[in-house]
């Protein structure tokens, strides 16, 4: 492990780590201090990557809550856009990560929990909806499955871009990154009732140039 920070930008692109770093980052993962040695990579990275990614036009982001991820400023190095179902996935999370009784828990839940959640907040006919806007009819044979399966779907998602982790098949851990599910609601006298009623409604915040929208499914 390198004692100080680099130098210079070809010391950092001939380092061992800089590869996978830099294909996960454009890949639109996050990094945080669970991935020790690429965090203290980036740590000591940061003022010639920074630098680098400006010149494709992108910025790379080190969150006070610990993680870095690339914010695109242009197409010239592609988006990845989220789903709606990731979205509200995600936010669901968020106001998981921020109750008292995840973090006791060490971050840890259960998979039946997040649809539990879901489910609560929107109904089960409009969370299908949502999740599945292309489906036209209510079919209640199928709604569960059709939950369970877009659900998976958005939580895969969500991990290959570092916000969860898996342990098992049924319980994962949520990683800081999925703060950023919450960012809209900071700074409020009461995030968590106001990022739950955003949910209720069906509503996802994305930043777009620092500019925030919210759109309904």
């Amino acid at each position: 492990m390198r004692e100080v920070p680099f130098s210079r930008l070809e010391e950092v692109v001939q380092d061992e780590l800089f590869p996978e770093i830099d294909v996960a980052l454009r890949q639109g993962r996050h990094i945080d201090r669970n991935d020790s040695f690429s965090y203290t990579f980036l740590l000591d990275a940061y003022t010639q990557l920074a630098a680098l990614y400006q010149r494709y036009r992108c910025e790379l982001m080190h969150s006070s809550d610990g993680y870095f991820y690339l914010v695109p400023m242009s197409d010239l190095l592609g988006r990845r856009h989220l789903t709606v179902g990731e979205m509200l996935v995600g936010q669901t999370l968020a106001l998981a990560y921020l109750d008292p009784a995840t973090v006791s828990a060490g971050g840890i839940l259960e998979r039946e929990d997040i649809t539990s959640r879901l489910a609560g907040f929107l109904g089960e006919r409009q969370l299908i909806l949502a999740l599945n806007p292309r489906r036209k009819k209510y079919d209640e044979r199928v709604a569960q499955e059709t939950v369970r399966l877009e659900v998976g779907r958005a939580l895969r998602g969500l991990a290959d871009l570092g916000f969860i982790e898996f342990l098992d098949s049924d319980q994962l851990r949520l990683r800081p990154p999925v703060l950023r599910f919450a960012d809209s609601v900071r700074g409020l006298a009461d995030p968590a009732t106001t990022l739950s009623r955003l949910i209720s409604e069906g509503k996802i915040v994305t930043d777009r140039s620092d500019e925030e929208t919210e759109d309904e499914p």
